[in-house]
């Protein structure tokens, strides 16, 4: 079974970056979609970025150009870079990739902590 491993988070200071980095243990073929998602305490999960197969990427509306999402093809990683972070950021933050043969993985997820 493919896993998820994700690093980079921690607890940062109001207007800090941080950056998220997610890597499969095992090729994954056929990569559709990688993308990141959180969850902040007592919501529900919610989409932050996501970037196609053709390096298409969409954000979520609070993102307002604060974070950046990068893969490497040849690594097969995924990567969010966060900057200006607030209060509001501070969430439990996942790695997802799609790929064919209905793929859908998701990682255990990496805490973010926004707090002075």
């Amino acid at each position: 079974q493919v896993q998820l491993v994700e690093s980079g988070g921690g607890l940062v200071q109001p207007g800090g970056s941080l950056r998220l980095s997610c890597a499969p243990s095992e090729r994954i073929g056929g990569i559709y979609a990688m993308g990141w998602f959180r969850r902040a305490p007592g919501k529900q999960r919610e989409r932050v970025a996501l970037i196609n197969s053709n390096g298409v990427t969409n954000y979520a509306g609070f993102v307002k150009g604060r974070f950046r999402i990068s893969r490497d093809k040849v690594d097969q990683t995924v990567d969010l870079q966060m900057n200006s972070l607030q209060p509001e950021d501070t969430a439990v933050y996942y790695c997802n990739i799609g790929a064919q043969n209905n793929v859908d993985l998701w990682g255990k997820g990496t805490p973010v902590t926004v707090s002075s």
